[in-house]
């Protein structure tokens, strides 16, 4: 699982949370719309955040570090 926390740290992993988040956050709140929506377009801004701010909320359920430089240089 080491393979996954790497890629999610890289740059491309940022830009698919990134781009993952703005699309459940578009989701919920222009498609479903209401309570679930709302809850859809929460549930979104969590990878958009991780990605934006550089973090990893996977990375310390498999031993490394929450910040994405200290896994990217190997800590």
């Amino acid at each position: 699982m080491n393979g996954f926390v790497n890629f999610m740290a890289s740059t491309t992993g940022r830009i698919v949370r990134i781009i993952a988040g703005a699309a459940l956050i578009a989701y919920g709140l222009l498609v479903l719309a209401g309570t679930t929506g709302v809850i859809v377009a929460v549930i979104g801004a969590v990878p958009l955040l991780a990605g934006l701010l550089d973090f990893c909320i996977f990375a310390p359920l498999f031993g490394r570090p929450l910040n994405g430089p200290q896994i990217r240089a190997g800590k």
